[in-house]
């Protein structure tokens, strides 16, 4: 879940689910083969160099100085594309680990991420680490700089809970991009750092009121919520239902919420599909603890 609302493109968070899930195995023929694709209604390319997790997989056996290497992908994505849950991330960070895994190259994920960072630039157009890095490496991270991968991983306060509602829509990454102004008034960036400020401190410091207060979004979701409908209603829903904050999940169209418990999350999150459909969209409910593991070996 990138940007959560005031860190666009510096922080990002990983949730329980959904993710993908990727086989890797060795093949006779060498280069990369994706060999399957589900879950993607035809919509992904089977050509490894125009894949995230292709591209991903080709940097790590660059890497290892192994680039014809014969490796064989099945990618079965279990994440609604175009989603605003880091679909790409997911499958280039799960692919990156499976690979390092079937090779037993005794690389931590922190040392995969250089790798799986490159895959995930075919899909988002740039450099921006909010999706992959928590894909990879699980929790709350901040990006301080993306060029030199200067990262650093925030406390979660006991009891946080994540509540993700994606309606049954699409908006792709680079379209939510370019409705953005390249300015922001001078106001609106005092307060915006401010309270960037503050729910870092709030995090750390167990504080989630500060948190609460914190969580408001005035550069980007007001350019953004045009694109979903019903935002501005879906979001007094959560807020009713007595979430921290409530927000845009990455480019969109999900919609997430901070909640201070599981029972305020579940009742939040139902009132938050509630509210999407008033608007004549199904939606798709998903409500966890924040996932400190990231992409995992199953």
């Amino acid at each position: 879940m990138g940007n959560i609302g005031i860190g666009f493109d510096i922080m990002g968070l990983a949730i329980e689910k959904p993710g993908d899930e990727v086989i890797a195995r060795k093949s006779d023929t060498p280069g990369i083969h994706i060999t399957k694709i589900t879950g993607a209604q035809g919509k992904l390319p089977l050509e490894a160099k125009l894949n995230t997790a292709g591209v991903a997989v080709q940097r790590l056996l660059d890497h290892l100085g192994e680039s014809n290497r014969g490796i064989e992908l099945e990618i079965h994505k279990k994440m609604p594309i175009n989603s605003g849950l880091g679909s790409s991330a997911a499958s280039a960070a799960a692919a990156t680990l499976a690979v390092s895994e079937l090779l037993r190259t005794g690389l931590s994920k922190r040392q995969l991420l250089p790798f799986a960072w490159e895959g995930e630039k075919i899909a988002s157009g740039g450099q921006q680490g909010d999706n992959i890095v928590p894909s990879l490496l699980g929790g709350i991270n901040l990006i301080r700089d993306n060029a030199t991968m200067d990262i650093h991983r925030l406390h979660v306060p006991r009891g946080v809970y994540v509540v993700v509602v994606h309606p049954q829509m699409e908006i792709g990454t680079r379209e939510a991009r370019a409705l953005l102004s390249p300015t922001v008034p001078m106001e609106i960036h005092i307060r915006h750092n401010a309270n960037l400020a503050a729910f870092i401190l709030g995090m750390f410091n167990g504080d989630l009121g500060l948190v609460g207060r914190s969580l408001k979004d005035e550069v980007v979701e007001p350019q953004r919520a045009v694109l979903i409908p019903g935002f501005y209603a879906v979001k007094e829903a959560a807020m009713n239902a007595g979430a921290l904050g409530c927000s845009i999940s990455g480019a969109g169209p999900s919609v997430f919420a901070l909640c201070g418990n599981s029972l305020i999350a579940e009742n939040a999150g139902a009132a938050m599909q509630k509210a999407f459909a008033q608007y004549k969209l199904e939606s798709q409910l998903y409500v966890s603890p924040v996932n400190q593991e990231g992409a995992v070996i199953c």
